[in-house]
């Protein structure tokens, strides 16, 4: 059989497909949140059939890359059950499991946006399904990866960085797809459920994602910027801000009419008031965030950006403040807002091509199959 030869591949002896099934880890999932994400990006252009058509087809190539790579993580956790558990006990490995829940967002959001116009009323229920579905993944996520932090794994502040809010940010996200399903879903008690679970969600994750950021600069005060492998986690501070804002103005958009259906019309002015205004707020900090991620990117590339899967990390938080921005844009007269999320969308669309481009003929030679956790 046909063996890897790669200068960065371990164990070259082994048969090429078992190789890879025991090096694989959790952040290959960060492949189907940027290629999800730019997927519903698309979707807000509806006045342009074909970067509409061009969302939908990603949606659909996204859900064959979330199916493929959950068989081979399953695989592994099958016939390599000690190496999958000690992903789980790394300080960092573990960290992208959040992206199996945000990348499974993607799909479910798509399902809404591209799936129930043609299915329709009877894809409501698949899409709520998968919504719940989600949310507990979420739940998993955000509650067993924090308590492993706590029991199992080893941290030190020197070596921190914002990976660790991967598993938190799980919860708001899928909390920001609540907010997408609510006009859909029929039934008073049926839409205030999934409202108020998604209120929930979005507490969390938001509040504490917000702790883990102030660590963060405290830690980058202290120690300066990660190597250069972990660049692309200069991003990662804009995705909770984003989607924590994107989850807000979904709940005010969409959240009055169903707290004035289940009797909470005096309270739902003030609710949505509150959700809109926290939106901004976060949108704005979210600024702060993208521009200190531009100059740190600007920084690594002067000293040299190796490729790695982390590069994903480019993606998923541009993405969510793009559709904040554009969310914002339409409830805000200020046209300068859109424009910048039309341009947010441009670039994440570029830069998905550099990085996608990159990971499929990693993924062809078998440079990008490697699990940190098994060289402890």
């Amino acid at each position: 059989m046909q063996t890897i030869s790669s200068p960065n591949s371990h164990f070259v002896s082994q048969p090429i497909t078992r190789q890879r099934t025991r090096h694989f880890t959790p952040n290959w999932f960060a492949a189907t949140m940027g290629t999800g994400i730019l997927s519903i990006c698309l979707a807000q252009f509806p006045t342009l059939p074909l970067l509409w058509q061009a969302g939908r087809l990603l949606w659909m190539v996204n859900i064959l890359l979330f199916a493929s790579l959950s068989v081979l993580y399953a695989r592994k956790w099958l016939l390599h059950r000690r190496e999958a558990w000690n992903g789980l006990e790394h300080p960092v490995v573990s960290m992208f499991a959040g992206c199996i829940p945000m990348g499974f967002a993607t799909i479910v959001n798509g399902t809404i946006i591209y799936g129930l116009p043609h299915m329709g009323a009877a894809g409501v229920p698949v899409a709520t399904s998968l919504w719940w579905i989600d949310a507990g993944i979420a739940l998993l996520s955000g509650f067993g990866i924090p308590f492993l932090m706590f029991t199992r794994q080893d941290h030190k502040l020197e070596q921190m960085n914002a990976t660790w809010l991967l598993p938190i940010v799980a919860c708001e996200v899928t909390a920001a797809s609540g907010g997408l399903l609510l006009p859909h879903i029929d039934g008073a008690t049926a839409q205030m459920t999934v409202l108020f679970a998604s209120y929930v969600l979005w507490a969390f994750s938001v509040p504490l994602a917000l702790s883990i950021i102030t660590i963060l600069f405290l830690r980058l005060a202290l120690h300066k910027l990660p190597p250069a492998g972990m660049a692309a986690t200069a991003f990662l501070a804009l995705g909770p801000t984003g989607t924590g804002a994107l989850g807000l103005l979904l709940f005010a958009a969409n959240g009055r009419d169903v707290l004035d259906a289940n009797g909470l019309g005096p309270l739902a002015g003030a609710i949505c008031g509150a959700a809109f205004l926290g939106a901004i707020l976060l949108w704005a900090y979210g600024l702060w965030w993208l521009g200190m991620g531009i100059a740190m990117t600007a920084r690594y590339i002067r000293r040299g950006l190796p490729f790695n899967l982390g590069w994903w990390g480019y993606t998923f938080p541009i993405g969510v403040f793009a559709l904040a921005t554009l969310r914002l844009s339409a409830q805000i007269p200020v046209p300068a807002i859109g424009l910048f999320g039309d341009l947010l969308v441009a670039g994440l669309a570029a830069i998905w091509l550099v990085v996608g481009i990159r990971t499929c003929r990693g993924a062809i030679d078998g440079t990008l199959f490697h699990d940190p956790s098994l060289e402890a």
